[in-house]
């Protein structure tokens, strides 16, 4: 499914790469439009919903919202040259070697988790799981009834360069073993397929994601921690330009209260990604549904003329 080429009163505007930087705004016009707020968007489904959430809660409360439809790499140079100034999926350790530069450098400040619960490791079906292979360590035993394949979503992944560097040092016996690397929509395809015959598979599974909620689907265990320590847990972070939070703690108090589990991401992940909901609809049901978590979240929060936050948010959405 193509992203909307629109969100709501956000506008969706292209990085324009030039030479080493690329143009949207200047850093000088973006730390004086204080109401402005431009959010760095990749093409993910469930930070596209988290930025829809954010635009339709800072609304009431005066700020504008202009999300780039950018890519990953040009998301933190813009951090850096102060052209984006949050970013709402830093996907951490997977995305350390681009952030930590920055962040040892003082252009961005790295704010709360705002998705508890995530992870990334090898998965298999429930039938796989409850027939006794439960770990990496139980894979090499089996090999023949996974025709020796793990299936993945992509070269040059992280998740592929993991099990890529595994393979070659045998690690887990997977030295005799193939890596089909695919896309997330084919990979995705394939283990429906293989679960509705009810063979064995394994593939790379990660949540926050909808698979979590319409596969029957377990995670592996593994000692050796191959994609992270605590078997791939995974810290899902808010970023801001560092001058941009210096010039709004207003900002800052609302982003380290924005958070979600993964299971309601990936809640949005299925009603956008997959069920083809429009962002608007789909970040207006979360907010009705958690009017006590949306209070949370305005705790300390302040509207551009100094009220308090909660009260203009609960009357604008009727909570």
């Amino acid at each position: 499914m193509k992203r909307p080429t629109t969100i709501s009163a956000l506008t969706l505007t292209t990085g324009l790469l030039l030479g080493t930087g690329f143009a949207l705004t200047t850093a000088s016009s973006a730390m004086a439009a204080d109401k402005q707020i431009n959010f760095g968007v990749p093409a993910w489904p469930g930070i596209t919903v988290k930025t829809e959430i954010a635009h339709q809660l800072l609304a009431p409360l005066g700020y504008q919202s202009k999300a780039q439809d950018i890519g990953l790499q040009v998301i933190y140079q813009g951090l850096d040259t102060g052209d984006v100034d949050v970013f709402l999926g830093a996907w951490l350790p997977a995305q350390n070697p681009m952030l930590e530069p920055l962040e040892d450098d003082g252009s961005i400040t790295r704010l709360a988790t705002n998705v508890t619960g995530a992870q990334m490791t090898l998965a298999v079906p429930d039938y796989v799981y409850d027939s006794g292979i439960k770990s990496f360590a139980d894979l090499d035993a089996h090999r023949d009834e996974f025709n020796g394949e793990i299936y993945s979503f992509g070269a040059g992944s992280a998740a592929s360069e993991i099990l890529n560097k595994a393979i070659d040092e045998d690690t887990w016996g997977l030295g005799d073993w193939t890596l089909i690397d695919t896309s997330t929509v084919g990979m995705l395809s394939a283990a429906k397929s293989h679960i509705a015959n009810e063979e064995p598979i394994i593939w790379v599974g990660w949540t926050p994601h909808w698979m979590n909620l319409e596969l029957p689907m377990q995670y592996l265990s593994d000692s050796k921690n191959l994609f992270g320590e605590g078997n791939g847990a995974s810290d899902v972070r808010t970023l801001m330009a560092s001058d941009y939070a210096d010039a709004n703690p207003n900002l800052v108090t609302f982003f380290n209260q924005f958070s979600f589990s993964a299971e309601e991401q990936s809640w949005m992940i299925k009603q956008y990604g997959q069920e083809e909901k429009s962002m608007e609809e789909v970040a207006k049901t979360w907010i009705e549904d958690h009017p006590d978590r949306i209070e949370a979240m305005m705790k300390g929060v302040k509207t551009q003329d100094g009220q308090p936050a909660w009260p203009a948010v609960k009357s604008a959405f009727s909570l």
